[in-house]
């Protein structure tokens, strides 16, 4: 089945048999038994609900996966996710990650025991050492767009026997399929573009690996990040655009690149999809779109507070995917707990803007950016 298709009708799963169109909320917490020692599946909704076994398995087959777990948000899908190692483990993370994924293996999954290096990804092998047990991606990165070879890096795990990671955030399983190239876990936060209209926190874990499965539901059932069956509900509502809404904001994407990169005050554009991308021939080979989040460095910082002061239809605020463009200061928002020397290393400046292409025609989106620099 074409993907745009799945998306739009979900998994054959279905737990309601009056007929209905869209999949019912089951707003219930817990479920009664039939008789001792039985049960209809579900018992309580921390553990499973219908709703959010339907958004699940959704997930799953969009990605290629035999299962996903769904968290109340991302962050609450990486907390989980750390659990899987113990006091004494060794994760390998790429060096450009979304700013709360640092902070939590920081101060969170390093005082548990868990120690955290950072690589470039040519350089993710000679940080391997016998404690290692896993290696974290993310590709397109955050803010910086730039991409990983995920073939490269799941040899390089096959070889040393670690899991690998993928976040897949920016690309969705519409433009990115991580398990074909060799991925063990791909993570979204389905706050992004899965849900794909700013209105809801979620966060997935999808994993091809049945044992691994039992391990993170485990995992869910116990720490309880679970995601609700109205927050499911429209994430499955949200996933039955995901297609057309990638094809459209990837589209209008590449239109204001191509208008940033003429204008005087852009001194550097970061997208996937320009030719002169370090990456671009990468992103080419590993994925079928580039996507709609673009990042630029104005001429000063003078300059990128205007821009975010003055735009009207884009709005300055945090998170991106939804369905209204957003303009974001990484140096203050998203990698705000970075220290100031490691921000800079990676470019997150002062100068550094990102925007999440929304569904706003792009003269538009564009007209805003030209007063806004202005």
């Amino acid at each position: 089945m074409d993907t745009s298709t799945l998306c739009v009708h979900g998994c054959a799963k279905k737990f309601d048999t009056t007929g209905a169109v869209a999949v019912p909320i089951f707003a219930s917490a817990t479920f009664a038994h039939p008789g001792v020692g039985q049960s209809t599946g579900f018992d309580y909704s921390r553990s499973l609900n219908p709703t959010t076994v339907h958004l699940e398995d959704t997930v799953a087959a969009l990605e290629g996966g035999c299962s996903a777990v769904a968290f109340s948000s991302g962050m609450a899908a990486v907390s989980a996710l750390m659990e899987l190692f113990s006091p004494g483990d060794h994760v390998i993370a790429s060096d450009d990650l979304y700013g709360g994924t640092v902070r939590l293996f920081t101060f969170i999954s390093e005082k548990n025991g868990v120690k955290v290096s950072y690589a470039a990804p040519q350089d993710i092998e000679k940080e391997v050492r016998p404690s290692t047990k896993a290696v974290f991606i993310e590709t397109p990165s955050n803010p910086m767009m730039r991409v990983t070879d995920i073939a490269a890096i799941a040899a390089v795990a096959k070889k040393n026997n670690l899991l690998l990671i993928v976040d897949n955030t920016f690309l969705t399983p519409y433009l990115q399929k991580p398990f074909s190239l060799g991925a063990d876990i791909v993570l979204h936060s389905g706050t992004k573009y899965l849900g794909g209209h700013n209105d809801t926190l979620a966060g997935m874990l999808v994993v091809k690996d049945p044992k691994l499965d039992e391990k993170i539901r485990f995992i869910a059932k116990t720490t309880g990040g679970c995601l609700s069956p109205f927050d499911s509900f429209l994430l499955i509502r949200g996933i039955k655009t995901l297609a057309v809404r990638m094809e459209r904001q990837q589209e209008t994407a590449l239109k204001i690149v191509d208008w940033l990169l003429k204008q005087n005050a852009v001194k550097k554009v970061y997208y996937p999809g320009l030719k002169e991308h370090p990456d671009y021939e990468i992103s080419r080979r590993q994925a079928s779109g580039f996507g709609a989040m673009i990042s630029f460095t104005v001429q000063d910082g003078q300059t990128a507070v205007r821009v975010l002061e003055s735009v009207k239809i884009i709005k300055y605020a945090e998170s991106l995917g939804g369905v209204e463009s957003l303009i974001t200061y990484p140096m203050l928002q998203t990698h705000a707990d970075l220290p100031e020397s490691e921000r800079n290393a990676r470019g997150i400046n002062d100068c550094l803007l990102r925007l999440s292409v929304g569904l706003e025609a792009a003269d538009d989106l564009i007209a805003d950016l030209e007063q806004a620099f202005r």
